[in-house]
């Protein structure tokens, strides 16, 4: 195949995943209007965004005739106007629903090389009913078009994609599934959930993914939890790469490789020394992935190290984590790479790096991350990350993952078939966050992506750094 070059290192970003509050409130609760609630929702934002020496001037080294500007800005913004609406149809028995529509847009050309882009897609249309309470046991039962998130989304978050003709690659405001079927059962601290997903992918990339799995959760008290889920893949049309043997030319591709992946995770977060050391916490996550229709036998997990300090000035919380995720060995005829499936890929959550991770999805990659946030006063928020980022196995696909494109150049084999050093960059990240109102928030951003020894070798030389920025206003009501 020949097309236009690094499309193959397009990822669809998690919703909100540059530059947004992780704190922002719901809409305050309806008044209450006897049976029926409506409640009436809004969310929307605008985002300026300057990148230069956009993926360290691969583009240049690579494909010089294709035209892609590596020094780029835009502006993307979007709308999302709601209603929910619950009814009370006995002291037990509550019928709900929602529907929400989402209007995005890009204009200018964005890091993906999309230009003017927009699209206007229905994002949540659902209905369901619970019955019970959670004191004595709540079942709970819904379908549509919605969101979920199992445990710390690793595996199961983004249920949309973003960018590319649909605009706001970087604001991502999509993220409820397009179809689910969803059963809970709620004890107390015990929530049990069985689900049937299918992602609202973009026209132009539908991998025709439908998902059926479960999860068994169970919260201690409003900090620490405790879970395990299953996922198991009915149908897709997403192909797996593999290594060449050897790691010696470009990887093979195996349409549909994802059909029938099983995947089996854990995850949890703990308080272990609440009297002694109340601010320190620790969170692991875990994951195993086979599927013997192509021989699959996968593996990626997290452990994060950390402690607040909310009696300090500024609140500083400082927190290190490593994750890593297994790559395609070239040395075996089997397939040992990490599929991340639909993961919550921003920088607060499972975003290998900051910029890198538009180019390192979570599969053959690992990572030493280290975080510091702060509250200069209860209206500023300003976060410190940077991200040590090398590859598990040399000479092994590293550009693939969640909707990720498969069409690349001839000229750019020397990158998809992964890298002859393990060090592939290291990232730098700056954010600083105003509340403006309880519903609007300010924000921006600095990050810079320094290449390692990996990208240099491909690059045949010293490869410039990635640097870029944003300024943003998020409106939620």
């Amino acid at each position: 195949m020949r097309v236009r070059p690094l499309v193959l290192l397009a990822a669809a970003v998690s919703p909100l995943a540059f530059g947004s509050p992780a704190f922002a409130q719901d809409a305050e609760p309806a008044a209450d209007q006897g049976p029926t609630q409506i409640k009436y929702t809004f969310e929307g934002g605008v985002n300026a965004v300057a990148e230069e020496n956009l993926y360290w001037n691969l583009a240049d080294k690579f494909a010089p005739s294709a035209g892609f500007d590596s020094d780029t800005q835009w502006l993307e913004f979007y709308v999302k106007p709601g209603v929910e609406i619950t009814h009370d149809a006995s002291s037990d028995i509550q019928f709900y629903g929602g529907f929400s529509m989402v209007a995005s847009a890009t204009l200018g050309t964005d890091a993906f090389d999309q230009q003017n882009t927009s699209r206007v897609t229905i994002e949540e249309a659902y209905v369901g009913f619970r019955t019970g309470s959670v004191e004595t046991g709540q079942f709970d039962l819904s379908a549509g078009a919605q969101e979920l998130k199992l445990g710390t989304g690793m595996l199961i978050s983004n249920g949309a994609s973003n960018g590319f003709e649909r605009g706001a690659v970087k604001l991502g405001p999509r993220k409820a599934w397009e179809r689910t079927i969803i059963g809970r059962f709620r004890y107390q601290g015990l929530t049990a959930t069985g689900f049937f997903i299918d992602p609202n992918e973009l026209a132009s990339n539908n991998t025709k993914t439908h998902s059926v799995g479960g999860d068994i959760r169970y919260d201690f008290d409003k900090t620490d939890f405790a879970g395990v889920s299953y996922v198991n893949v009915l149908q897709s049309g997403a192909p797996y790469p593999q290594a060449a043997p050897g790691g010696n030319g470009p990887p093979a591709f195996l349409d549909g490789g994802r059909e029938g992946l099983n995947a089996l995770s854990f995850y949890g977060m703990f308080h272990p020394a609440k009297g002694a050391l109340p601010g320190f916490y620790v969170g692991l996550d875990g994951a195993y992935e086979w599927n013997d229709r192509v021989s699959l036998d996968a593996w990626g997990g997290r452990i994060k190290i950390g402690h607040a300090w909310n009696d300090k000035p500024w609140r500083p919380d400082l927190f290190y984590s490593y994750q890593t995720f297994s790559g395609d060995d070239p040395d075996t005829p089997e397939l040992e790479r990490f599929d991340p499936l639909n993961y919550e890929g921003s920088p607060a959550s499972w975003a290998t790096g900051s910029k890198a991770a538009l180019v390192f999805i979570n599969s053959n990659v690992q990572s030493h991350q280290l975080t510091l946030k702060t509250m200069p006063s209860p209206r500023d928020f300003l976060t410190l990350r940077a991200a040590h980022i090398r590859v598990n196995e040399q000479r092994s696909p590293i550009q693939f993952g969640q909707a990720t494109r498969l069409e690349i150049t001839d000229d750019l084999g020397a990158v998809i078939a992964g890298v002859t050093a393990n060090h592939l960059a290291d990232d730098f990240f700056i954010e600083y966050t105003r509340v403006l109102t309880p519903n609007a928030f300010l924000t921006g951003g600095f990050s810079i992506s320094i290449p390692g020894k990996g990208i240099e070798n491909a690059f045949g030389g010293d490869a410039p750094a990635w640097t870029g920025g944003f300024v943003n206003l998020v409106v939620n009501m």
